[in-house]
């Protein structure tokens, strides 16, 4: 164990990260891409200026506080207890990975709470990134982005039981626009990684893109552990198939810059989701998707939907009619809002 307090009373560490949206998630989970590495599973992620960040400061000796916005209560025990099962259990396991003792860690983020932008996937990343810093200043390695995702992923999927995805932490990691196969057969390369947009082509594809919060928190679990359940049975994997091909061919025309084309493909998505993941809709979501498909756009909820966010795309005209739109719907939810983001080039730091 290595108390790091003495350090962080010299000057506190600090990482963060980027949420994203996302098309095709749930296939970079194991239990669907592994058997099905012959059809390529894909998942495109958009990284979002919506950053959490994870500071360090000092604390007592034996001791590691968290606390983080949109929680009570921090969580405070000796090094040698640290729960892993606790609402902070993942950041507890990081630290432990570490070894180190005598620091809070203080977690903010710049997106609602259980939003479905992959918060604690990517406060998991932020918090690594820190924690590496605190490595190197103590003359230990440090841990390239590439080791980060790999730590970042094992560990949430090892204190989660399991059925956890790594397209959260990649988009975390890496930002930017990117189309990701996942190959979890490959023990040297369980992914392959491409950018989509070059500056210029995040700057335009920013002006196409709307997030918003449907002021419901959610917990994605629960959804997708009936998701993976529906797909190992049979019961919905022809139609997770068929998406799988869509996100392909999403990813291609956001690398084109055909939005008309993004748009068009993120409603055939939409279209197979509301089948095989009705779940993912609430009144609320479903009505502002409708409004965005009723607009000429495509529109999707984030990450497990069931609540938390969504997003739009298509032209500029029809994004900005449909922003109206939204902002007309969602002034009448509690804590429903318009998220001011664009993409992230820059992942985490």
């Amino acid at each position: 164990m290595i108390l790091v307090k003495d350090l962080l009373a010299q000057k506190p560490i600090e990482a963060s990260a980027p949420c994203r949206v996302d098309s095709g998630g749930t296939w970079d989970i194991k239990a669907l891409s592994l058997p099905f590495e012959a059809i390529q599973p894909t998942t495109v992620n958009i990284a979002l200026t919506l950053r959490t960040s994870a500071g360090l400061h000092p604390y007592k000796e034996g001791k590691v506080k968290i606390n983080s916005i949109g929680f009570a209560q921090p969580e405070i025990f000796s090094i040698d207890r640290l729960p892993f099962d606790s609402p902070f259990g993942l950041f507890f396991a990081a630290i432990s990975f570490f070894g180190f003792h005598g620091l809070e860690v203080k977690i903010d983020s710049q997106s609602p709470v259980r939003s479905a932008l992959g918060g604690s996937s990517t406060a998991l990343v932020a918090l690594i990134k820190a924690l590496s810093k605190v490595s190197v200043a103590l003359g230990s390695k440090g841990y390239p982005k590439r080791e980060i995702l790999h730590l970042g992923y094992h560990l949430e999927d090892g204190i989660s039981g399991g059925n956890c995805g790594i397209q959260d932490q990649a988009a975390a990691v890496y930002g930017g626009v990117h189309q990701w196969e996942w190959r979890y057969g490959n023990r040297t390369a369980p992914f392959e990684k491409a950018s989509l947009l070059n500056g210029e082509g995040r700057k335009e594809l920013s002006k196409r893109l709307l997030v918003a919060y449907s002021g419901k928190s959610h917990t994605s679990s629960k959804t997708n552990n009936q998701w993976v359940k529906d797909f190992l049975s049979g019961k919905t994997r022809p139609g997770w198939i068929k998406a799988n091909e869509i996100v392909r061919q999403f990813g291609k025309a956001i690398r084109a810059l055909d939005w008309n084309r993004a748009a068009s493909l993120l409603r055939e998505e939409m279209s197979i989701r509301r089948e095989i993941t009705p779940e993912a809709l609430t009144l609320t979501t479903k009505k502002l998707i409708a409004e965005a498909e009723d607009s000429g756009c495509g529109a999707r909820f984030a990450g497990a939907g069931a609540g938390g966010s969504l997003w739009a795309v298509g032209k500029i005209e029809r994004i900005d009619q449909l922003k109206a739109r939204w902002e007309t719907t969602l002034a009448q939810v509690k804590d429903a809002k318009i998220l001011d983001c664009k993409i992230d080039p820059a992942g985490v730091r």
